[in-house]
């Protein structure tokens, strides 16, 4: 049973709804540590799956010709606005909503954007929603969740109610690769995924950097390359020299 993008989302949204409401009590120095603590176990996390890297010279192709696409679809630019819009709306819905005042616009939609990425298109994500779905183990899953409820959480605390409203993207990707797993892993093979995985691991430290305010990194333009770097690592398994 496919249990596992269920469970995360349900993470997701207590602990948004949660962090937002206990806003006001939870104090500045945490709010202010543990983005940071965050960022930093993103960057660890990002760093473990590229060391596994197989054919680089293809995930470095994926990753350049992937934020080609990205930036010219303006994908950045358009989570940015939707993450805006959706903060308007909560702020009409919740007129006490936490980021009325914690955040300025543009340290919202940076924020927003990176826990967005974080949440949604993150390697243990995808990795762990196609391992539900294909042997119907969801270990994975369930551990990522236990760190969403605590990531969501703090992150609310600044952001406000929005942060809950992740839970949707973050449902539809999780569940999408889960139900197509049975169909996409035959496909593959162990030099692709490791490939897939150093793929995710650099977009997962590019949105710990970001997290962390040490650089912001485009990182929503990143995410074709995730489509792209299987192919690319099939052909230039069998067709590079």
């Amino acid at each position: 049973m496919i249990i596992g993008p269920i469970v995360d989302s349900a993470a997701v949204i207590v602990g948004g709804l949660g962090g937002a409401a206990l806003a006001k009590v939870i104090p500045q120095r945490i709010r202010t540590a543990l983005p940071l603590t965050f960022g930093l176990a993103s960057m660890g996390l990002g760093i473990v799956f590229i060391v596994d890297v197989k054919q680089l010279p293809a995930v470095v192709l994926a990753l350049i010709v992937g934020s080609l696409i990205g930036e010219w679809a303006f994908l950045e630019v358009g989570v940015t606005w939707v993450g805006n819009k959706a903060r308007a709306v909560f702020e009409r819905l919740i007129p006490h909503d936490a980021s009325h005042t914690t955040l300025s616009a543009d340290a919202f939609s940076n924020q927003f954007v990176a826990v967005l990425v974080l949440f949604s298109a993150s390697g243990t994500g995808i990795f762990g929603a196609l391992t539900n779905g294909m042997t119907g183990d969801p270990t994975i899953l369930l551990a990522k969740s236990i760190l969403d409820f605590f990531t969501a959480a703090i992150f609310a605390t600044a952001l406000g109610y929005v942060v809950a409203a992740i839970f949707i993207p973050q449902f539809i990707i999780q569940m999408t690769l889960a139900l197509c797993a049975g169909l996409l892993l035959p496909l593959t093979t162990p030099m692709m995924n490791a490939d897939f995985s150093a793929c995710g691991g650099l977009i997962m430290l590019a949105t710990g950097f970001r997290i962390c305010g040490i650089t912001k990194f485009p990182v929503v333009n990143f995410l074709p390359a995730l489509v792209l770097v299987m192919p690319f690592s099939y052909l230039w398994t069998h067709f590079a020299p």
